[in-house]
């Protein structure tokens, strides 16, 4: 057993301290850093209050209920920032993707010190296939919004289906990589390919739209 509490004081106290020290694009990025990982932390104590209310095992909350929360969670900063500061595109994407990877990175930990590093296959799966899911959804919801709100249709029904997708990605690799065999590869290789594609995507959209 994991105090999951301590794990995140631990990385987190010289993430603080170092805010001291930078300015500008650092510090919001290691701010929405520090966002992320608490959203982490809040995303399983809330999956695993469903855990055991709803009575489902823990593989099927991993496909059913953890990717509603999790990408719920990591939403709510995303609107958060874009209703409070109005950023620009850049600053947004930027603020979407450290908070995928300081979700990614805390949840890394966590499961590393449960079930050990003494695999190295295991420590690259998780950081890139697992990690690279986590900043993927997420960047996908902000380019989405971006979209959205360059064509005037920013709404709450534009926001319900992007995070849907985002839900829909997330539980598709969750099922994907339940079971050894050829659908956890094809799992483990979704957030990789799909990064890559999102980058030639977005750097299409940013000559579109001039951002």
């Amino acid at each position: 057993m994991i105090f999951a509490e301590n794990i995140l004081l631990c990385i987190a106290i010289p993430l603080i301290v170092s805010l001291l020290f930078v300015r500008g694009e650092v510090r919001r990025y290691l701010t929405a850093f520090l966002v992320g990982m608490g959203v982490c932390l809040l995303s399983a104590y809330i999956s695993g209050f469903l855990n055991l209310s709803s009575g489902m095992g823990e593989n099927d909350t991993a496909i059913f209920l953890s990717p509603i929360v999790e990408e719920l969670m990591k939403l709510l900063p995303l609107l958060y920032f874009l209703f409070l500061f109005q950023p620009g595109e850049r600053m947004l994407t930027m603020f979407a993707v450290a908070i995928g990877a300081g979700f990614a990175t805390f949840e890394n930990c966590c499961y590393i010190l449960t079930s050990g590093a003494e695999r190295f296959s295991y420590v690259m799966i998780r950081g890139m296939a697992v990690g690279v899911m986590h900043i993927v959804t997420i960047y996908a919801l902000a380019v989405w919004l971006i979209i959205a709100r360059n064509l005037k249709a920013f709404s709450f029904p534009a926001v319900v289906g992007g995070v849907s997708i985002s839900m829909i990605f997330h539980a598709l690799y969750n099922l994907l990589v339940s079971e050894p065999g050829p659908s956890s590869v094809v799992g483990y290789l979704m957030p990789i390919v799909t990064a890559w594609g999102l980058y030639f995507l977005y750097r299409k959209i940013a000559a579109a739209f001039d951002l």
